[in-house]
């Protein structure tokens, strides 16, 4: 914990520059919630896809397209030959519940055979209760199962200026969920990069969003998990 205690809270002004992403979050969020419109029944033999329902994080806020994260897991798919399809629907700005208030259309639309869940930074960010939290993620984890989806759930941990419980509850909230439905989690997406060390060098100058170089080591954390996921029997 004592790297977190650090990370994203070493410094002034923390609190100023959270108003000025999240503002930016939001604007963004509304820009990009557009959908295609027709779902439609996957071919034969066409790739599995694996869907990443997400936020800022895996939304690629603030770098250029196609440095993200889950599209480096789309060409990692590709570099190894699997018959993998990634598809993102991640929104900048995004809650547990706007992803849970989305899922169904996704699932719909998409008919995912994996699904990564990457939500949750923004409930914390804006002192939303736990419980809300963990229902949401729960509700959007049973969704996808009902589905015939096999999920991962991707975690995150906040920085403490909530309170330490506050903070540790969040991070064991995800813990307690895939525990509960029984599947696996990446407890940290960013733990690659938590160093406080390397905050100037893997992100951007909000000291929220990790930067362009910072995309590989957080797909090195995902992969390993994405990779089981896929594999399983």
């Amino acid at each position: 914990m004592h790297r977190l205690k650090d990370f994203w809270f070493y410094c002034n002004g923390f609190r100023q520059r959270l108003a000025v992403a999240l503002s930016l979050m939001v604007l963004a969020a509304v820009a990009g919630t557009a959908h295609a419109a027709a779902p439609s029944a996957a071919p034969a033999g066409a790739p599995a896809v694996l869907l990443v329902v997400g936020d800022s994080l895996s939304a690629e806020y603030g770098i250029a397209s196609g440095q993200g994260w889950v599209n480096l897991l789309a060409q990692k798919f590709q570099q190894e030959g699997a018959a993998v399809r990634v598809v993102n629907a991640s929104i900048s700005g995004e809650t547990t519940a706007g992803g849970r208030s989305r899922m169904a259309a996704l699932l719909q639309q998409h008919q995912p055979r994996y699904i990564a869940i990457e939500l949750g930074a923004n409930d914390a960010l804006r002192g939303l209760p736990l419980e809300g939290t963990r229902t949401n993620l729960r509700a959007m984890v049973q969704a996808a199962k009902d589905a015939g989806a096999r999920v991962l759930l991707l975690g995150i941990q906040v920085p403490p200026n909530y309170g330490q419980r506050y903070t540790e509850e969040f991070a064991q909230g995800f813990v307690s969920v895939a525990e509960q439905e029984s599947v696996p989690l990446v407890p940290f997406l960013l733990e690659a990069i938590s160093d406080p060390a390397q905050l100037e060098r893997y992100f951007q100058s909000d000291r929220i969003h990790p930067n362009a170089l910072a995309q590989p080591l957080i797909l090195q954390t995902v992969w390993p998990a994405v990779r089981a996921l896929v594999q399983q029997p």
